[in-house]
């Protein structure tokens, strides 16, 4: 499931809002040095939403969901987090922007993860 608190705040022009989620990750962690000494790793998260149609027909639809694991998280994903993982996470969605090579604004919307419990 992917769920959305109720509370959004603004910061430095871009919004926030609280989000907890649990499903598989579909890779592996891609852990990034910052600095001399702080790590950041990015994974992508997959949540499944099963229903029906209108004639009945069982459907799933997957969306994928970028998460943002900074210092000690991020030493944790990269020691123990891998593609199929099942965990739990809890955090602040986030939209930034940036321009691309062609100048084109392109928007990004990432989990920073705050807490992460693995689950199997």
């Amino acid at each position: 499931f992917f769920s959305s608190r109720r509370r959004h705040t603004r910061l430095q022009g871009d919004w926030s809002s609280d989000v907890c989620s649990s499903d598989l990750l579909g890779k592996d962690p891609d852990v990034r040095s910052v600095g001399e000494s702080n790590k950041v790793s990015h994974v992508s998260l997959a949540t499944t939403e099963m229903y029906r149609d209108k004639s009945g027909a069982t459907k799933t639809q997957t969306d994928w969901h970028a998460l943002v694991l900074w210092g000690k998280l991020s030493d944790i994903a990269e020691k123990h987090l891998h593609k199929g993982s099942l965990v739990y996470v809890e955090g602040k969605l986030k939209t930034r922007h940036y321009d691309d090579k062609s100048g084109s604004r392109r928007y990004v919307s990432e989990v920073i993860v705050e807490q992460i419990i693995m689950l199997k």
